[in-house]
């Protein structure tokens, strides 16, 4: 078999060439108001249309669950040798997806990198119109280059595509992780000014609606985007480098008129489909990519700490929509556990492999069988909880509503995921939900101190999150530091322990000779920047 050599400098262009040529994207979102071929608008819609934001069988099998999802336990695992090694192969396969579209993901850098050059050959007139596909994409671009640098730390990206924009052929260098976070964050907020003052013409609205499979044209959703993914960002540097996270975040937070955010304007406004950044799925399948994913590597029990140590002691609204109690067989009769509970984290693989039956599992009609499950960009709840954090450290606004507010559009969003599953469960009333927020362990009002109250911010973001969100669990994990999980032990003794960052996959590493310059950070224990805590 003719083997592929795949690194940065080169498959960029091999990559869009051969993707522009095979793929029919372009004809199915043509623009007619448009005077110009619709090129820039069809890599626009390939860019967004990627399954390493949805929750894809291949992003969720082979990158989560086996490695991002272990180190936050967002889910449960197999306890057993190997537990915290990650897969080469399955690390590479996300890498290089980030780089071109290899089949997995749309390839951002890549597609973005075709857009510019297919910018820079129009006509000023038409540029003016083709501006907003660029915009848009470099705010889904900066998205997935801080997941990127979350993950690995040092990664390629001022001078990786140089041969689709220089027509140079040259190994990428790694950018300086701190300084490429702070330009994406300045990005982020150039991107934000653009969606907040740009007036579409009519022809340019209707075709840049056509090809926004994610935001459907509205460009206030944009500006949010931009806003809410920036917030984020600031929030995740802020151990590291709090004077600029805190100026940049009190101006926008004290002017939110001219910096919106997605938080919904309270509850009875917020609506998941409408005020959430989801990417819905284009097409209807009758399997759940879910199902397979979790239930090949046995990810689909309820968490330990997740379930018995936060939600149930509180009586969380949320757990019908999240799991099912499960049960066991008994003389060819099903026999449903009475009760919610999850197996110890403790437990070794053969205490597993014999009472996994009298241990919950993930909801079948929110999770396993959901077909028309989303990819999640952002959400209000995720935001509120940035905004607690922000004004609890930084006295900029009242922190506790900004927590019950994202409590509260959490359990909603997990109803949202229940109902297009299927599902029946009644929507918690008002009471209940405020009964649960006022119990000793959710309680924002009767903490403590501001260690407490930060600690309830962050054990509740990363319940939100769950497995869907591993990524950004984990990342927050590693900067936060709660909540404080009990980690097994695993073998052999080089991983023992969950690592603090990604290493680099051999696809990048035996191709990139830059790759020299940063080989010593290049460790399991090497934090990213921001984990200073």
């Amino acid at each position: 078999m003719k083997k592929i050599f795949i690194y940065t400098s080169v498959l960029l262009t091999l990559a869009v060439s051969f993707s522009a040529c095979k793929k029919t994207i372009d004809q199915d979102y043509l623009n007619p108001e448009l005077s110009t071929k619709p090129i820039i608008s069809g890599f626009f819609t390939e860019m967004l249309n990627s399954d390493r934001v949805r929750p894809a069988y291949w992003n969720l099998r082979t990158y989560f669950f086996p490695q991002l999802s272990v180190y936050a336990q967002t889910t449960t695992f197999d306890n057993g040798p190997g537990l915290y090694q990650q897969s080469d192969s399955y690390v590479g396969n996300y890498w290089s997806d980030y780089y071109y579209p290899a089949g997995n993901g749309s390839g951002p850098m890549a597609v973005y990198r075709s857009m510019q050059v297919a910018y820079a050959g129009l006509s000023t007139a038409n540029q003016a119109d083709q501006e907003v596909y660029l915009e848009a994409a470099k705010i889904v671009l900066d998205d997935r280059t801080a997941k990127m640098i979350d993950a690995f730390g040092d990664i390629p990206f001022s001078q990786a595509g140089n041969l689709e924009t220089a027509s140079t052929i040259k190994n990428p260098v790694f950018d300086d992780q701190k300084a490429l976070y702070l330009s994406l964050i300045s990005d982020l907020n150039d991107d934000a000014t653009y969606f907040g003052s740009v007036k579409l013409d009519g022809n340019v609205q209707s075709a840049f609606s056509k090809a926004d499979i994610l935001n459907q044209g509205s460009v206030l959703k944009w500006q949010e985007y931009a806003n809410s993914v920036r917030l984020r960002l600031l929030m995740r540097i802020s151990y590291y480098d709090e004077s600029t996270a805190k100026a940049a975040v009190t101006t926008m937070l004290s002017s939110p008129a001219s910096y919106p955010l997605i938080d919904g304007a309270g509850v009875a406004d917020y609506s998941p489909a409408t005020t959430d950044i989801l990417l819905q799925p284009l097409t209807t399948t009758t399997s759940s990519t879910l199902y397979s994913a979790l239930t090949e590597i046995d990810s689909y029990w309820a968490p330990d700490y997740k379930l018995n140590t936060v939600m149930l002691p509180a009586n969380d609204p949320r757990i019908p929509v999240m799991f099912d109690k499960y049960g066991s067989t008994v003389n060819g009769v099903f026999v449903p556990n009475t009760s919610y509970r999850a197996m110890p984290v403790t437990y070794g693989t053969g205490q597993q492999d014999t009472a996994y039956s009298h241990y919950s599992i993930v909801d079948s009609a929110t999770f396993l069988n959901n077909i028309k499950m989303p990819g999640i960009v952002i959400t209000a709840s995720e935001v509120n909880f940035l905004k607690a954090e922000a004004y609890e450290r930084w006295g900029l606004g009242v922190a506790a509503n900004a927590y019950n507010l994202a409590l509260n559009q959490s359990v909603y969003f997990y109803q949202y995921l229940n109902s297009i599953g299927g599902g029946t469960v009644a929507t918690p009333t008002d009471a209940a939900i405020a009964t649960w927020e006022a119990s000793p362990t959710v309680s924002y009002t009767t903490a403590t101190d501001q260690t407490h109250k930060l600690a309830l911010i962050w054990i509740q973001k990363w319940v939100h999150f769950g497995f869907l969100q591993s990524d950004e669990a984990w990342a927050e994990f590693r900067r936060t530091k709660y909540p404080v999980l009990t980690f097994p032990v695993s073998s052999p003794s080089d991983y023992a322990n969950a690592p603090t960052r990604l290493l680099y996959p051999t696809v990048e590493t035996t191709y990139n000779t830059n790759y020299n310059s940063i080989k010593a950070k290049d460790t399991r224990t090497t934090k990213i920047f921001w984990d200073v805590k």
